[in-house]
């Protein structure tokens, strides 16, 4: 059926629920660039103001699975599983998790995403290994998953290309916190990928997409009725996003911290060594769900241990080195930053609060991610921690380090991440970092 773009952004404009034929219309009729930008930014507002019943939610995905292909990986044996996040600042568990997976026995064949918003993005990270290739061909795909248990590309123009243009245009129109968009844009490229169980890091918080830990668990609830409705095993964890993963947020800096938790390598300062083991603990977590769910271990303790025991023997790491070879990333010319700048507190307390949605800001002021979807990202650029939430501080104490190619850019960004903090007299305990279990 043919219908007219206007009279379908006026109807989800005035309230009313679409009908799956007008979705699939609208879709695919913007894949094939029948439909301009503009008027599916309309929609995508319209959308994010007025939302999607359930209905909706499921044929706005079905339309966009199949604006493209399938990956079928029939022919790879064994149980395949992927993770995905809903997105934080300093969020970089899939370059651990995967390694680990995979070099437990499993398939893990991972469509990533790059970055969103002040989140930052997977592919954004292994791009900054130099030479390291995402856009690799799905026979590639297919064929690494196969013989090496994983591979890492993006967006395909063949896989839900309908996400991969309504995924940049979410980005730069200020539609990222919708339920529907988001669940739709995430299962329609988990389900083309060919997987068999999906780990869900669903973040809640300053720095997450959903503030609120009920809209995370709405978001969860709805994601993991989508998967299931297409005959999946999930299982999803709330995850907090208070404050930032680790000890570093942008793309090399990242990278880098990951080597190290790979490595095993441990650091002598006790307060890096505890924002390290932030990362390390939740990629280890996250893993022993994937590795559960595939019916291997008959409980999430067992799963652990062995995900764990792989991590310290230096398979995962192994693994690691192996998923650069087959990317063609050269890791030893991993770059580092030219200049830096200490951040220090001018009071004296405990910090309180951070407001990681700012502390994401400051990323983008300093090219760690995209204002703009035209915009060239400076891998170097991020900001490394040194204190969190319920540490003091003192006068003059580095509580930040920013890192970068362009020194013109940290005053802005130096100002964004003090005005993230509270700082004050009463000590403030953390939240735990893992708040709720769906499965």
């Amino acid at each position: 059926m043919i219908f007219l773009p206007m009279e379908i952004i006026k109807k989800k404009r005035n309230g009313f629920p679409l009908t799956s034929e007008e979705i699939n219309f609208f879709i695919q009729s913007y894949t094939k660039s029948q439909i301009p930008d503009y008027q599916m930014s309309a929609l995508l507002m319209a959308i994010y103001f007025r939302g999607m019943n359930n209905e909706e939610t499921l044929a706005l995905t079905k339309s966009m699975l199949h604006s493209g292909i399938t990956v079928d990986l029939s022919s790879v044996p064994g149980f395949k599983v992927d993770k995905h996040s809903t997105g934080g600042v300093g969020d970089k568990t899939s370059l651990i998790l995967g390694p680990i997976v995979a070099a437990a026995g499993l398939p893990v064949p991972m469509i990533s995403g790059r970055g969103l918003g002040h989140t930052g993005g997977t592919l954004d990270k292994l791009e900054s290994i130099p030479g390291f290739n995402t856009q690799l061909s799905l026979e590639d795909f297919r064929k690494n998953v196969l013989e090496k248990k994983i591979c890492f590309i993006g967006q395909t123009q063949e896989i839900c290309p309908a996400d991969k243009k309504i995924y940049a245009l979410r980005d730069v129109t200020a539609t990222i916190e919708s339920l529907p968009l988001i669940c739709a844009s995430i299962i329609s490229k988990k389900m083309a990928e060919g997987i068999d169980g999906l780990v869900l890091d669903v973040k809640f918080g300053s720095g997450a997409f959903m503030k609120e830990l009920s809209d995370a668990e709405s978001l969860a609830q709805n994601l993991m009725s989508i998967a299931r409705g297409y005959g999946k095993k999930v299982v999803a964890l709330l995850t907090n996003m208070n404050q930032p993963l680790g000890r570093f947020a942008g793309n090399s800096l990242e990278v880098e911290e990951c080597v190290s938790i790979l490595k095993n390598e441990t650091s002598q300062d006790p307060v890096e060594a505890r924002m390290v083991n932030e990362t390390r603990e939740l990629s280890l977590i996250l893993s022993a769900h994937m590795i559960h769910l595939s019916g291997q271990t008959s409980s999430i303790d067992e799963a652990y241990s062995r995900a764990e025991k792989v991590l310290i023997s230096g398979k995962a790491y192994e693994k690691f080195l192996e998923l650069c070879q087959i990317h063609s990333g050269n890791l030893s010319l991993l770059p580092r930053p030219e200049h830096q700048l200490a951040v220090v507190s001018s009071q004296k307390g405990y910090i309180n609060s951070m407001n990681t949605e700012a502390i994401g800001v400051a990323g983008l002021l300093l090219k760690a991610g995209r204002a703009k979807a035209s915009d060239v990202i400076e891998p170097t650029a991020g900001v490394e921690f040194h204190k969190k939430v319920g540490d003091s501080v003192s006068i003059g104490e580095k509580i930040f380090t920013i890192y970068g190619k362009d020194p013109g850019l940290f005053a802005s960004a130096q100002v964004k991440l003090l005005e993230s903090l509270s700082i004050s007299l009463q000590k403030t305990a953390a939240e735990p970092l893992i708040k709720k279990i769906l499965s």
